[in-house]
């Protein structure tokens, strides 16, 4: 009997992994970290509820850090098996993993040198060495190509549209087709293709991130290039916490936009996240995954001053001159934004602005529900800065475009699982779905195991 069990990304947005079984094999789709609140991060540091030595194979949607970061932790614990992606998806679980890698010990040696953490020593969930090896069992495939996996399954991967790389994914096993979203991608996004439609499921999990609602349909060029005027012309600098892999890319296309119109002319930008920098030349290598002419890439791989080391990233935060810094990570959760928020967000002259969805329990979402202060490096730093949040710019479908996507199905399917969502947003698209299509859903509970 084929089982499904969602070990992660059940009830929440971060932390995905899908397990399927059939005939003591067993694939995972993603391998994703919990971010956020302290209670689903705290799980990262448990063991899986089963052993990773037995897991056959990883396929990943994409390599965003909840899709893929787990990894080297599945390594470390006994995962010997292929990993499964596009190949531009390995190519960013590369940049990110490595990332990840080196946050971590940085970020345990920066607690264990200024004291804060009530763990003595505090210590990396993994390092560099970790990443590395996990690295070694990527396996990609191509686009649309049909793969046989462990256990006699096939694999099949269409383009998802999201970030560089992101697919949906499409099991065949036992007699039966599991069609899982991952993440998919806006409509007529000026960077990211349209996610491809797939018409027919026996089994169907599709994610939630804004199931409960619609981004603006605002153009995003010019509230982009709004925010940043209004900023500067008060003497204040924008601060973009940003995912390093797509939302900065797209941001750098939207101020090329703006700088080719005669906008933002003396407004000094910056991309201040070696990961970022190396993702945007990942962009311009993988043109069948974007809209973006040569001409486009080169447009947006120049409009930003890259901040690759250190040093050069403090010059940039004491710099009192208005400007526009580009910086990871998307929820504020680490790396060198935390520096610069704690720099800038006590004046009320600047902005922090914000592009992307923010899980609950980030200091992202701390701040867009307009919280005083936020707590970075042990600190409690003071939050008067404008904050700002265009949705527009998310990579993420809104709920109407789900519902799109979910349209191209010619048949529904016998039972939908609705994941990678908070309660409130995947409670709002299992009623939708209900409403408009009539279909079968769940919403699965976390460890919770289904039949199929």
């Amino acid at each position: 009997m084929l089982t499904l069990t969602s070990l992660g990304g059940a009830g929440t947005v971060t932390g995905s992994k899908h397990l399927l079984e059939l005939d003591g094999h067993r694939i995972l789709v993603d391998c994703g970290l919990f971010q956020g609140l302290k209670n689903l991060r705290e799980l990262n540091w448990a063991r899986l509820p089963i052993d990773a030595g037995t897991i056959d194979a990883v396929v990943l949607t994409h390599a965003h850090l909840d899709h893929c970061g787990y990894l080297p932790k599945l390594v470390r614990e006994g995962f010997h098996g292929p990993v499964y992606s596009t190949h531009a998806t390995m190519e960013v679980a590369k940049l990110i993993l490595r990332d990840s890698g080196h946050l971590q010990e940085k970020d345990a040696e920066y607690a264990n040198r200024k004291g804060f953490s009530r763990h003595k020593p505090a210590l990396p969930l993994y390092g560099v060495r970790d990443a590395e090896q996990a690295l070694k069992y990527f396996s990609p495939i191509p686009i649309h190509s049909s793969t046989s996996l462990p256990g006699s399954a096939t694999l099949t991967l269409r383009r998802a549209g999201h970030i560089l790389g992101a697919s949906t994914v499409d099991l065949e096993w036992g007699g039966r087709r599991v069609i899982f979203s991952g993440d998919l991608g806006r409509y007529n996004d000026a960077v990211m293709v349209d996610p491809e439609i797939v018409q027919a499921a026996d089994y169907l999990v599709v994610e939630s991130t804004y199931g409960d609602r619609k981004h603006e349909p605002s153009d995003p060029t010019e509230m982009l290039g709004a925010v940043v005027e209004r900023t500067v012309k008060r003497g204040g600098t924008v601060v973009i916490p940003a995912f390093a892999v797509g939302r900065a890319q797209s941001l750098l296309y939207h101020f090329a936009k703006l700088k080719q119109a005669g906008r933002l002319a003396l407004v000094p930008i910056y991309l201040d996240s070696p990961m970022a920098i190396n993702a945007s030349d990942l962009l311009c290598a993988h043109p069948d995954d974007h809209r973006l002419t040569p001409e486009d890439c080169r447009a947006a791989c120049y409009v930003a001053t890259y901040v690759r080391d250190v040093e050069a990233s403090k010059a940039v935060t004491g710099n009192s001159m208005p400007k526009v810094i580009i910086s990871a990570s998307g929820m504020a959760t680490g790396g060198r934004v935390l520096h610069h928020i704690k720099a800038f967000g006590p004046d009320h002259k600047n902005t922090i602005l914000f592009t992307g969805f923010q899980a609950a329990g980030t200091r992202g979402r701390a701040m867009i529900e307009g919280a005083t202060e936020v707590k970075i490096f042990g600190q409690s730093v003071p939050i008067r800065a404008e904050i700002a949040d265009l949705s527009m710019l998310s990579a993420h479908a809104d709920s109407d475009e789900i519902m799109r996507w979910l349209s191209g199905f010619r048949r529904p399917p016998k039972r939908t699982f609705i994941v990678h969502g908070e309660s409130s947003a995947s409670e709002a698209l299992q009623v939708r779905i209900g409403k408009e299509l009539a279909w079968d859903c769940s919403i699965p509970r976390q460890g919770e195991r289904f039949e199929l």
